[in-house]
């Protein structure tokens, strides 16, 4: 993410629980070809999610008697096919500073991560891809940097929780996809989802997608008690790639004992921990506390956007303060701050406009 000059850069446990608000359909990219490269790689993190079984039961119910003799056994119910939930595609609300940049970043995410039984191939994604007006080549190249929004399985569904800045200059731009992907595979739907480092670069004819860091998955861990709080705390909604890097053991104590502390008072969605994220801050070589596991962001507070100027600053800036009361030493959002006990302690800028960053020292 993009921060201004401090002396350092910014800084999961039941999927199917934690739900999120999505958008309606609105589709914004631009027909032309997209083209260039990346100006840092990303942090990676696990996947999480597995499938839930319920075994039914044939059991008869007190006082239930067997049918006559001669009468016709009755057939047993037929289980309804395993589905996938409808695909619901994201759209920006308002507030957003570049909101053309999120939507392209975020089509490119449903078209890759979204495809119906038999068409998993990489022809098939390809030719997704191109339906967005990219060329056939640099479809290609962007279907094989899909990674992990490209499981294997038979049918897939991505359905963005949120698009978020990883950074946003005058020319490029990181957009953080943040989704859930539930798969199927024969008759098992499984929860699952990732988060994708989507790079852009503006154009004459808007922004085009240049590079995709999505995240990879790593072995969970033993968690320490924090982590299992954190997991198990309702009042903090993770995505799946977070979900993942709290239970790989990658993220530091300071940042779970915070995000209990302020649950106490909020109810926080939060967007990007560790995975997924730029590894330095977007624009310079600062390494950014998001991948080594000290940072984490919120888009939510109490239900309500950051981004969305509805909501109330009052709101916002007590969290903010909070946040440096729970012990973080560089806090950023869509409201500068004054005071703080050390220099730089709060911060704003474009990038924040869109969440809360909180983040630690080692």
């Amino acid at each position: 993410m993009v921060l201004p000059p401090p002396p350092r850069g910014p800084l999961a446990g039941n999927v199917a629980r934690r739900s999120v608000l999505l958008g309606t359909a609105a589709w914004c990219l631009s027909a032309t070809a997209c083209s260039g490269g990346s100006t840092s790689p990303t942090a990676t993190p696990p996947a999480a999610g597995s499938p839930a079984t319920h075994p039914s039961s044939g059991t008869m119910s007190p006082g239930t008697t067997s049918p006559p003799t001669g009468s016709p056994t009755p057939s047993a119910t037929a289980s309804p096919p395993a589905e996938l939930p409808a695909s619901v595609a994201w759209r920006p609300g308002p507030g957003e500073i570049e909101p053309a940049a999120k939507v392209a970043a975020v089509r490119l995410v449903e078209a890759l991560g979204t495809w119906p039984a038999g068409q998993s191939g990489d022809d098939d994604a390809v030719g997704r891809v191109a339906k967005l007006g990219i060329s056939e080549g640099f479809a290609s190249q962007l279907a094989q940097e899909a990674g992990t929004l490209r499981p294997s399985a038979d049918a897939a569904v991505v359905r963005v929780i949120d698009a978020q800045y990883g950074g946003i200059l005058s020319d490029t731009a990181s957009v953080l996809v943040v989704c859930d992907q539930p798969t199927l595979t024969g008759t098992t739907v499984k929860p699952g989802g990732t988060t994708v480092d989507v790079r852009l670069s503006r154009t004459s004819d808007g922004w085009r997608v240049t590079a995709l860091h999505p995240a990879a998955p790593g072995p969970a861990r033993t968690t320490t008690a924090a982590a299992r709080d954190v997991l198990a705390q309702s009042r903090i909604e993770l995505p799946p790639a977070s979900i993942a890097d709290i239970r790989s053991g990658a993220v530091h104590e300071s940042v779970l004992h915070a995000m209990l502390q302020l649950a106490g008072t909020y109810r926080l969605s939060v967007s990007v921990v560790r995975s997924g994220h730029p590894l330095d801050v977007f624009g310079t070589d600062r390494p950014s506390d998001h991948p080594l596991g000290r940072a984490f962001d919120v888009w939510r507070v109490d239900g309500r956007a950051v981004v969305d100027p509805a909501t109330s600053r009052t709101l916002i800036t007590a969290f903010m303060r909070a946040a440096a009361a729970a012990g973080s030493y560089n806090v950023g959002g869509p409201v500068l701050l004054t005071g703080g006990t050390t220099v730089n302690q709060f911060f704003s800028d474009d990038t924040h406009h869109d969440h809360v960053h909180v983040g630690f020292t080692s």
